[in-house]
């Protein structure tokens, strides 16, 4: 089975606590013997998927797995084309060099969901909203990418991960598919 779970900000993606102040994904998924395929920050928000099925967490998130992950970023700045495009040709990383496979500016965006606690907001520096799309998933680097271009990231949200999006999933929700449905649809964005 695969678990869709929009996970909230200040949520570990591990059912085990560190220790320390965030919360963990015991506090909001009851399935049993269900892993995270991938993993977002705890100061991340948006789609985690889950998974009980090996052959579909290596799919989704293995090595070889080529699944794109789509992002929403608000960043502190106001994102220009030449800031896009240098996020899809490349920007170089303390890990190596990163790229977009797509990035857009979103116009007119409002929060799809309010955070807790809100992002901190300058009045003298404005905001926009990007999406970026991704086929790796390094550690914070939508983070470090969008830092790098000049553009610090202030609220993340994962929208989507290969053909499943977090529309129509409440923060803390989950939304269940089954393991032959999970298969078809990875084999149909082939």
């Amino acid at each position: 089975m695969l678990v869709l779970f929009n996970k909230p900000y200040g949520v570990l993606s591990q059912f085990t606590s560190d220790g320390g102040k965030w919360r963990t994904l015991a506090a909001f998924i009851n399935t049993p013997n269900v892993y995270a395929a991938g993993r977002l920050d705890a100061d991340s928000e948006g789609l985690l998927l889950l998974t009980d099925n090996g052959a579909l967490q290596a799919a989704i998130a293995g090595d070889r797995s080529t699944v794109t992950k789509n992002y929403w970023a608000q960043v502190e700045g106001i994102a220009t084309p030449a800031h896009l495009a240098q996020l899809t040709h490349g920007v170089a990383l303390n890990d190596g060099p990163a790229r977009a496979l797509s990035a857009r500016a979103l116009e007119n965006v409002t929060e799809p969901w309010p955070r807790d606690p809100p992002i901190r907001v300058r009045k003298s520096v404005p905001d926009s909203w990007i999406e970026l799309t991704l086929d790796e998933g390094r550690n914070r680097q939508v983070r470090r990418m969008t830092a790098a271009v000049g553009l610090p990231t202030l609220r993340l949200i994962r929208v989507g991960i290969g053909p499943w999006c977090v529309d129509g999933i409440a923060p803390g929700m989950t939304r269940t598919v089954s393991d032959d449905e999970a298969f078809s649809l990875l084999r149909e964005r082939r």
